[in-house]
């Protein structure tokens, strides 16, 4: 069996390295993957269209092909494998909007009552600065339109720092074309909570709650990345959330996806906040959370190409997961998710134990070197969060590069 796997990061390795250990007969193919992708599989290249994906997959015989980043969804891969019948995982362009498109979520959300923060939506600088200056309640949450890869979102305490991130989103293009509308909206000061899902046109079927780390500094300070590390699950998270996130957000998302004929085969990520003994929406992704993934497929006990076997044929999925905790920290090159060094030597990882994953690095005359802003997801398991972070950076520890930089508080908040 071939499948391909789309993304460079440490999901799309945790994804490989999870259907390999499950299915060991497999061939992996990657686009365009990582060091560690390069491993197990075949990287395949660079500078490819989704028209040319397409042709690769129909030329080599590629059995179905997962969607790890949102690029590809938003570039309508997903319409295009489908128009050549081609096996894809991952939903249809208009589906994918979910995540693409922030306004068009809001009010998808809006309109099956799904709780969701009070918001506004401007595609005027000017009216922006106006609702800001009226406004009397900080902080405030500004939100890019369109994806800004997980960093899009900017929380600011008072009217200058508004006006300054507004200026730079809108005017200045500080995330390109995604802040040509922006929404601003009601900070909810509370614990977040991450659930991904599994859709198959039919039922969504949750995964275990978990905690992503999205701030770079520790205490939850600082700019937004794409996640610094992450924790299952997620121990904020009791009986009566899940049913108040299963009854007013997870079951009115079902309906209004049928509903609105948005059905797909794939992931569905809520991203989610406890407020007030309350569980609201923050935003959908369309696919599996990163650096989420790392921390909940060690502890899958299922085959996961059978889950997206019947995913894909809209069969029922029930999903056995280990009587376990996990705690993955990323470690990543100093200055991200702003301006780093590449080509750092990287020294430990012959001695690090599994599971581990290779976000960004590459091997380069049998050296392994840094490529990338979060560069390394080292996981660890045991038997409740505190001893798994505790092997966690125990395991953290093991590693060297020039630059280094990982937050030392994953799992303690």
């Amino acid at each position: 069996m071939k499948i391909l796997i789309l993304g460079s990061g440490g999901r799309e390795h945790a994804i490989a390295k999870k259907l390999l250990e499950d299915n060991p007969y497999i061939n992996l193919y990657f686009y365009p993957g990582n060091g560690g992708t390069s491993l197990i599989g075949k990287n395949i290249g660079n500078n490819y269209s989704i028209s040319d994906l397409a042709f690769f997959s129909k030329k080599n015989n590629i059995d179905t092909t997962i969607v790890g980043s949102e690029f590809f969804l938003m570039q309508k891969i997903v319409d295009l494998f489908n128009f050549y019948k081609l096996n894809i995982i991952g939903p249809k362009y208009l589906s994918a909007k979910l995540e693409g498109d922030r306004i068009f979520a809001k009010s998808f959300m809006k309109k099956y009552g799904i709780c969701t923060p009070k918001y506004e939506i401007f595609n005027s600088y000017n009216d922006a600065i106006s609702f800001v200056k009226k406004n009397k309640k900080f902080p405030l949450v500004i939100k890019t339109n369109g994806l800004a890869y997980g960093k899009g979102v900017i929380i600011t305490h008072n009217e200058s720092d508004s006006n300054n991130e507004l200026k730079n989103i809108m005017i200045e293009q500080k995330f390109g074309k995604s802040g040509n509308k922006i929404i601003i909206e009601e900070y909810l000061e509370g614990k977040e909570v991450s659930i991904i899902s599994i859709f198959n046109r039919k039922k969504i079927i949750p995964f275990l709650s978990s905690r992503d780390y999205k701030k770079v500094e520790e205490n939850d300070m600082g700019l937004n990345t794409g996640g610094m590390g992450s924790i299952v699950p997620n121990p904020y998270m009791n009986n009566f959330l899940f049913n108040d996130f299963k009854n007013n957000i997870l079951e009115p998302t079902l309906d209004g996806l049928i509903t609105e004929k948005l059905e797909f085969f794939g992931f569905l990520y809520f991203g989610l906040m406890i407020y007030k003994n309350k569980m609201y929406l923050l935003e959908y992704n369309t696919r599996m959370g990163d650096p989420e993934a790392q921390s909940l497929f060690p502890l899958m006990k299922n085959n996961f190409l059978n889950i997206l076997k019947s995913c894909f044929y809209g069969n029922d999925i029930s999903i056995k997961w280990k009587n376990c905790s996990s705690c993955c920290v990323v470690l990543s090159s100093k200055g991200y998710p702003k301006k780093y060094k590449k080509g750092n030597i990287i020294k430990g990882l012959k001695y690090l134990k599994e599971p581990f994953y290779i976000a960004g690095a590459e091997k380069l005359n049998e050296k392994w070197i840094t490529s990338g802003g979060r560069v390394l997801n080292i996981v660890g398991i045991s038997n409740n969060i505190e001893n798994s972070r505790k092997i966690a950076y125990k395991k953290v520890k093991k590693i060297q590069f020039d630059n280094i930089y990982y937050r030392k508080d994953i799992g303690l908040i």
